[in-house]
């Protein structure tokens, strides 16, 4: 698992899961919460990315929030594979492994 390869299969397993999802679907509330599901899947983009940054040495950024959130599966795509790049600790990725199953699961 110390290669991301399980961080990319849970990913492309929740890019599956939300890929197709027109408006609607996005803006829906999440299971069990009180924000939307688009807001749940930026938080995990953001907390990629923040995974990411630190494993770099470099300083945290914010993602931005597009005009739609038809892109966030992209977004997730390219915090993940920055977050693989870095070569991060075992125990960095199975935290965004577990970041992206709990996601998944609320969604």
């Amino acid at each position: 698992m110390g290669d991301g390869a399980e961080l990319v299969r849970v990913v492309d397993l929740l890019v599956r899961q939300v890929g197709h999802w027109q408006r609607p679907r996005w803006s829906a509330v999440a299971a069990g919460g009180n924000v939307s599901r688009a807001d749940l899947v930026h938080r995990l983009v953001q907390e990629l990315a923040n995974l990411a940054a630190d494993a770099e040495g470099q300083p945290r950024r914010t993602v931005p929030r597009l005009d739609t959130d038809l892109v966030l599966p992209d977004q997730l795509r390219v915090v993940t594979a920055d977050l693989v790049a870095a070569q991060p600790p075992a125990e960095t990725l199975a935290r965004a492994v577990d970041e992206v199953t709990a996601t998944r699961a609320a969604l």
